[in-house]
């Protein structure tokens, strides 16, 4: 819908209409800039048409002077008009490394995450858009990430995020804010020409706009082309990755079957699949000729992000990198549901069974404890079967090496009982009829 007229936001309802189905709940970001402050304005007065729950929240990243201040502004703003508002404060230090910019967008996007809610509206503009093309393609970004931001697009599986001002320019939006009489705050950072994107607004854009100065269309629609292809790459992915990718990993062969174009693409998007963050496409080749070129009993492991790419059994996995652990960790079990387990950063569960899984009876003669593999340990799964080292067990049930001491072991007294999920000591096996306990790991 993007045309070279100049258009006005109050014939904005189609759109909304569009996006925004009746009797949806819907939360706005609101910042107290120009932006939002408008947009605030407007589903406002749309609301009662459509019979939305309209809510705000105010993301207090802390790192201004007056951000206390901003937030009181976007409170006292959602009272006057009777929306429910909130605030969410957020700490950017754990990820400065970033970037101030990248880091608090991160932070911004999980904080609406958190939110129940059919749809989140952010006031991005046209202006935006352009902003974030060029940013992207000077980062060296590929086809998804020129692909800047869609109008509509899936955050989660809980809401979608809307853009409904994306087809405005910055222009309209602060013509129709001084129309409507509204007041609005000033980020002091927006005059600061160290970041990369107020460069680009208060130096490159005017030069560019002498010379073009159809700019914002031609580049939005430029956006919109590179999404467009990156839906088709993600379709070709999806067909190269159908049987490639289960339970959370990537076929090898599959890779090596394709060409380094496709190869690379899904291994993009499985990365995305796995919700890692997108490498550098240095470290993308990396990854990708260590998984296919390195020797088939070699430990591959490749860090970026926070993540981690590994390679066992001809699989590729994508793992958040773990903290380390105490080896003495040691849990005792007095009848909760569940545990949690921190060399996983996971938690186990105890569910109450007949016939089936652990003999209740028969853990009451000691304490029971969840501890850690310390080497050696063995365990008869089966009243028919010998008695095996854990260390065969691991390889049997296809337990990558780097999960095998960090599995948490259920112990009665001295007495190993049984690893979740992979064999239970046949002395504590529950018998038809008896009271049992399954014990399980959340995945």
């Amino acid at each position: 819908m993007a045309n070279s007229r100049k258009s006005s936001l109050t014939d904005l309802a189609g759109r909304i209409e569009a996006a925004l189905p009746s009797g949806s709940s819907i939360l706005l970001g609101l910042s107290g800039g120009v932006d939002s402050v408008v947009l605030l304005h407007l589903l406002h007065g749309f609301a009662p048409r459509y019979s939305w729950k309209l809510a705000a929240l105010h993301v207090h990243h802390g790192i201004s002077q007056y951000a206390d201040d901003w937030a009181k502004f976007c409170a006292d703003s959602c009272a006057r008009l009777e929306i429910p508002f909130c605030v969410r404060k957020i700490d950017i230090a754990p990820l400065r490394a970033q970037g101030v910019e990248a880091a608090a967008r991160q932070l911004r996007y999980a904080a609406f995450a958190e939110h129940p809610c059919d749809y989140v509206v952010l006031a991005h503009h046209r202006d935006d858009q352009v902003e974030t093309l060029l940013l992207q393609l000077l980062r060296g970004a590929g086809v998804k990430g020129a692909g800047a931001m869609p109008e509509i697009s899936a955050d989660s599986t809980k809401h979608k995020i809307v853009r409904p001002l994306l087809h405005y320019t910055r222009e309209e939006v602060v013509e129709y804010a001084r129309a409507h009489e509204l007041q609005w705050i000033e980020d002091e950072s927006n005059a600061d020409e160290g970041y990369p994107r107020n460069f680009l607004r208060h130096r490159l854009l005017p030069l560019l706009s002498e010379k073009f100065p159809a700019y914002r269309t031609t580049l939005s629609r430029s956006a919109e082309h590179f999404a467009e292809a990156g839906e088709l790459l993600d379709d070709l992915a999806g067909m190269d990755g159908a049987h490639a990718i289960s339970g959370g990993t990537l076929s090898v062969a599959a890779l090596q079957g394709l060409s380094v174009a496709r190869a690379k693409n899904l291994l993009r998007y499985f990365l995305h699949q796995m919700k890692a963050p997108m490498p550098q496409a240095v470290r993308l080749d990396e990854m990708l000729h260590q998984l296919l070129a390195a020797r088939g009993d070699a430990d591959v492991r490749i860090d970026f992000g926070g993540w981690q790419i590994r390679r066992f059994r001809k699989r590729a996995y994508a793992l958040r990198m773990q903290a380390e652990f105490d080896p003495d960790f040691v849990l005792r079990w007095q009848g909760e549901p569940q545990l949690g387990w921190p060399a996983m950063d996971t938690a186990v569960n105890f569910l109450q069974s007949t016939g089936q899984g652990v003999n209740l009876a028969k853990l009451e003669r000691s304490p029971v404890t969840l501890k850690l593999r310390r080497g050696g340990e063995t365990l008869r799964p089966g009243s028919k079967s010998a008695t095996r080292r854990l260390k065969n067990l691991f390889q049997e049930h296809g337990i990558p090496p780097w999960q095998r001491d960090r599995l948490p072991l259920l112990y009665c007294g001295e007495d190993l009982v049984c690893v979740p999920g992979i064999a239970i000591a046949a002395e504590y096996l529950c018998k038809e009829g008896e009271a049992g306990m399954s014990v399980e790991m959340d995945r």
